[in-house]
């Protein structure tokens, strides 16, 4: 095969003295999907902002089919054929799928007006061309997120994109829907096209990828064909040590009830019921897992827990405090943090600093401001603890929390939520889009989170990281409790699957309170 992508020596380092890339150098074959693997700043996508011109390298040289490759901006990278997919999608919110999709290169009527009709059309031949469905006449602001990172896909492929460059393109993807994205892409590959895959999901390299580039520390440390690499030794290599995937020790002691739902209903917007008499108690030292294919109630139900959305009927106790009808920042003051699936709407606000974001749910207390001032020199401390503690990897508690990579920014998230110390944490993809090496240390901080007896309520997508931290494990089908494991360590993600999709499940489930 030929080398249609070759990066040669490349250094890439910023204004402010962070060496992103020392000395890479990388080939990618034509019509094979490359994975490209790190931990959260080892320079992966600072790598590929490089090849698509975002950025400029210091030095080094980049060939693209043989030729000097060296962009500028982003548009000569898409005249050349190259597409690229961010990890924080980039899409117009008050604009349609197809507007979106089309934007920029968009159909004229008659050589000057834009033609809608015909923006509809074509976005929806390319949606099922590949297979990948969106509602095209329909806002961005009104689509969930894994809905929203198709459309950006989408977009790329609108672009004629013979190199596509995917930066953790399944992050906000359910199961199902990552299966169908790696169907696409077995099709590009065959039709000639080519993929770089930037992951954190190892599994998923191991299944999609021909090729694997692990970097650390901003350099490279060995390219392997995918067959001849474990799980393991992939994360052995991102991190420089063994990774411990095994599940965590039961606890040694569990208290009682501190946060407790009571045949809970909700219905959102467009009349459908979202939450079915849901019924369950967690207690000091657990955690309760709650499996599901993403959809079936669990955003509902997370956010009604933490006082975003409203209830139908039911009751929401923290300790013996019912808090159905308190606002968020009333919950908050009994003791519940909230770790948001959706870490750039609900977690940070994204053009404030690291420092601010950190404090914004303490701002008011005596060590951080009086009536009249914010106290700086204590908020900049405060600040740089917890990126020591939590293993941030940021330049300034200054700069803006966005300048910071997507898994940083969800540590940034976890370390203010769980050093507020609270007696319910209520988390919700608390790893999504983070690399091996976060996601071990995030376990670790949530496992501490129990072992102090805080009762922790998990959702997560990621079947491994339910099987791995819960306690107790119950799974949510159409918005109902269809299933309860008392003894998670017994079970498997065979077990889990038949009333994840709705084929099984136990009698009285849903009413059921475990004790």
């Amino acid at each position: 095969m030929e080398t249609i992508l070759s990066i040669q020596n490349l250094w890439k380092i910023y204004p402010n003295g962070t060496v992103a890339n020392q000395d890479v150098s990388v080939d990618i074959k034509e019509g094979t999907i490359h994975a490209i693997v790190g931990e959260n700043g080892a320079g992966k996508t600072t790598l590929m902002k490089v090849v698509f011109g975002i950025t400029q390298a210091k030095s080094g040289n980049i060939s693209l089919r043989g030729k000097l490759f060296a962009p500028s901006q982003p548009s000569e990278a898409i005249d050349a054929g190259i597409g690229m997919v961010h990890q924080h999608l980039m899409l117009a919110p008050e604009l349609t799928v197809a507007e979106n999709i089309v934007l920029g290169v968009e159909p004229k009527r008659g050589g000057v007006f834009f033609d809608f009709d015909r923006a509809v059309q074509t976005a929806q031949e390319i949606s099922e061309k590949y297979q990948l469905a969106v509602p095209v006449d329909k806002p961005i602001s009104e689509l969930p997120i894994g809905t929203r990172q198709r459309v950006e896909i989408l977009k790329a492929l609108y672009r004629n994109a013979e190199l596509l460059i995917l930066d953790e393109p399944t992050a906000v993807l359910t199961p199902q829907e990552t299966e169908i994205l790696f169907q696409t892409l077995d099709q590009l590959k065959e039709q000639g096209k080519t993929i770089v895959f930037i992951s954190h999901k190892l599994k998923e390299v191991k299944r999609i990828a021909d090729t694997v580039t692990i970097m650390r520390a901003a350099k490279v440390i060995d390219t392997k064909p995918a067959a001849e690499l474990s799980i393991e030794g992939i994360a052995e290599l991102m991190v420089g040590h063994k990774i411990d995937l095994s599940r965590v020790a039961t606890p040694e002691h569990i208290g009682p009830a501190k946060l407790s739902v009571r045949n809970l209903n909700m219905t959102r917007d467009d009349g459908v019921q979202a939450v079915r008499n849901v019924s369950f108690e967690v207690a000091g030292g657990e955690i309760l897992g709650v499996a599901g294919v993403e959809g079936n109630g669990q955003t509902e139900l997370v956010r009604a827990l933490v006082g975003l959305l409203p209830v139908d009927s039911g009751e929401i106790l923290v300790g013996s405090t019912d808090i159905a009808q308190l606002s968020p920042k009333d919950i908050r003051q009994l003791g519940v943090s909230h770790i948001p699936e959706d870490r750039m709407e609900d977690g940070v606000a994204p053009l404030m600093s690291i420092q601010e974001n950190i404090i914004v749910d303490r701002y008011e207390k005596a060590e951080f401001s009086t009536w009249f001032r914010i106290f700086w020199k204590n908020v900049l401390a405060h600040t740089v603890g917890l990126i020591r503690d939590y293993r941030i990897h940021a330049g300034s508690p200054k700069h803006e929390i966005s300048s910071l990579s997507g898994g940083n920014i969800q540590k940034c998230v976890v370390a203010r939520e769980l050093s507020a110390d609270p007696d319910v944490v209520v988390a919700s993809q608390p790893t999504r889009g983070v690399d091996i090496g976060s996601w071990e240390h995030l376990h670790t901080l949530i496992v501490e989170a129990r072992n102090r007896g805080r009762a922790v309520f998990l959702v997560s997508a990621d079947l491994d990281e339910i099987l791995k931290l819960s306690t107790r494990i119950i799974v949510m089908f159409e918005g109902e409790i269809v299933a309860r494991f008392e003894d998670a360590s017994t079970v498997t993600a065979q077990d889990l699957g038949p009333y994840m999709l709705g084929i099984k499940r136990q009698e009285e489930s849903s009413a059921k309170v475990s004790a």
